[in-house]
């Protein structure tokens, strides 16, 4: 911690004539150091983020804290984002913008699903509010599956989440193969890099299955990469169980990159996890 001079500086000093001379010195004057100024004119560098949405970065959220919501139509470019830069890290320009680009189509063009069944994106953001929040626009208006209505209080996109009731990637059941009902699935989980390990996973899970509860269903299920031990110590953590695959049944899975192989999870819904 730095102190400045306020006033001139009194001595005293003796002299040979066992008299003490008093002498008066001026404080030089305090002159705060020159400004920093940066050479670079380029955006920061960031690992698996597109440089079309770098600018976000240049201003911090105000509010540390993590809100866990549904996505709205203004979310869903960072929603498109969050996507591809957790599943296709390795993507530079153009192709990460084109990737986000197809990303975002396909989100925004889901708009039939079977008759009684329910989707929603839901994310975590930094620097929204759920308490003071002011929506525009019809509470029952989605497009895809977002909420149609516009925030002036946005936050930022760290997390998202994908739940439904469709049952694509679930074992039909019966003769007819017929859909499965009361079981939610959970799907595209990722978490920007710079904000994993701080617990926003967990919390969309939790508020997921508080999801599939409104919705009557009494379990959730999801496919995890066998070849990502953190993503299923944390889906075990939270309760989940893996499911062994009958020999030779032929259930349905993710359309991913050829040779990955998954955990078939599950969890019964009989108590509430604190979010």
């Amino acid at each position: 911690m730095r102190s400045l001079t306020s006033g001139p500086l009194l001595t005293v000093s003796p002299t040979s004539s066992s008299k003490s001379s008093i002498s008066i010195k001026q404080p030089q004057p305090f002159s705060p150091p020159p400004p920093r100024v940066s050479h670079h004119s380029s955006l920061p560098k960031l690992g698996g983020a597109c440089r079309a949405t770098q600018v976000v970065d240049l201003f911090p959220a105000v509010s540390p804290g993590i809100v866990v919501r549904e996505a709205r139509l203004e979310d869903c470019w960072e929603v498109a984002e969050t996507h591809c830069s957790s599943f296709f890290p390795g993507y530079s320009f153009p192709l990460d913008f084109a990737l986000r680009v197809n990303r975002l189509v396909g989100m925004l063009s889901g708009f039939s699903i079977p008759s009684g069944c329910r989707r929603t994106c839901l994310i975590a953001v930094i620097g929204g509010s759920v308490d003071n929040m002011f929506l525009i626009g019809a509470e029952d208006f989605k497009v895809g599956a977002f909420d149609g209505r516009f925030s002036l209080n946005k936050g930022y996109v760290t997390g998202i989440l994908t739940i439904d009731t469709i049952a694509d990637f679930l074992p039909r059941k019966g003769p007819l193969l017929q859909r499965r009902t009361g079981i939610a699935y959970i799907s595209n989980v990722a978490v920007r890099e710079r904000f994993r390990r701080k617990g926003i996973a967990k919390r969309l899970i939790a508020k997921a299955e508080a999801q599939a509860r409104s919705w009557g269903c009494r379990a959730v299920a999801l496919h995890c990469d066998l070849n990502n031990p953190g993503a299923i110590k944390l889906y075990k953590d939270q309760g989940f169980r893996c499911i062994k695959v009958p020999e030779g049944a032929n259930w349905p899975q993710p359309k991913t990159a050829p040779g990955v192989k998954f955990n078939f999870m599950m969890k019964l819904l009989n108590s509430p996890t604190t979010a």
